[in-house]
């Protein structure tokens, strides 16, 4: 049987959730830019749409840097 990670440890440590963002993140990134849809972000205090053709996408999944609990 397939044991669920403990979600204080999760939580303490952080990177698995942080990873598991960054992959969404760049996941919704691919799809919006396949699909042809801009993104909306926050810029310099206001919304900022970005076409399709300037989203930039990493080439590969990365995780998030590593740094110890508590830093």
């Amino acid at each position: 049987m397939n044991e669920r990670p403990d979600a204080k440890a999760l939580f303490a440590d952080g990177r698995e959730i942080d990873a598991a963002l960054a992959k969404a993140v760049r996941e919704a990134l691919l799809e919006h830019k396949r699909a042809g849809n801009p993104i909306a972000v926050w810029e310099n205090g206001r919304v900022v749409w970005i076409p399709p053709e300037e989203i930039v996408v990493d080439d590969e999944e990365t995780m998030p840097p590593q740094t110890p609990s508590g830093s």
